[in-house]
């Protein structure tokens, strides 16, 4: 039974996403950490310490398209210069894994629904999303924002009025270095940022273990 729920879960998937599983697209998939060790890893869906309480993940690795991956290490490298780093708390999630996302926490603002009839998939389904924040270098301390990471809550929208000023400081402060290198930020999640080529990616549901660089 549960190989049947698989199997029409992934025709379900394919048919509905165009989901890739071939091996040019796997091969355009890199461990940020190889282009930059320096970006700190807090990748929570590989922890229970998330809003679903479960692991999503089976390793604690941030996979991301290599194109998505140069302009992060453009990122941290002029970071570095402030001394201040990039940490990062998702990036590449599999298809299935959104499925899980939204069974737990069904709500569209936040999470984004993959059994929606028009669902073009998220874009950290296609490896060119990343949630992040930043640190203080000397310390390895986060600057404060406005909110926790995935608090969903108007504490993490752009507009939120009740901000103070060092969290709005830092928040322009990321949002700034992000939108001039290539990404664009969303209206609710002050951590979450599109690459804007995003539209030249597939959506993807390959496993991490499946992944080969």
């Amino acid at each position: 039974m549960k190989t049947r729920k698989s199997l029409l879960l992934f025709l379900f998937t394919f048919f509905a996403y165009g989901v890739s599983k071939q091996k040019s697209i796997n091969d355009d998939l890199i461990e940020i950490n190889r282009i930059n060790s320096n970006v700190i890893l807090d990748i929570r869906y590989a922890t229970t310490n998330n809003f679903t309480g479960k692991k999503i993940y089976p390793q604690a690795k941030c996979f991301l398209r290599r194109g998505t991956a140069k302009k992060i290490n453009r990122i941290q490298k002029k970071l570095e210069a402030l001394g201040l780093g990039l940490k990062i708390f998702d990036g590449y999630r599999p298809l299935s894994a959104q499925f899980k996302l939204y069974e737990v926490f069904p709500n569209e603002k936040y999470v984004a629904n993959p059994y929606k009839k028009n669902f073009k998939g998220s874009k950290h389904n296609r490896g060119c999303a990343v949630d992040c924040t930043l640190v203080d270098l000397k310390t390895g301390k986060e600057l404060k924002m406005p909110s926790e990471f995935d608090e969903f809550s108007q504490k993490a929208h752009l507009d939120y009025k009740n901000m103070d000023k060092e969290s709005a400081k830092n928040c322009k402060l990321l949002g700034d270095i992000m939108e001039k290198n290539g990404f664009k930020r969303i209206y609710s999640e002050w951590w979450h940022f599109n690459d804007t080529d995003w539209k030249s990616y597939s959506v993807l549901d390959i496993a991490f273990s499946e992944i080969r660089q």
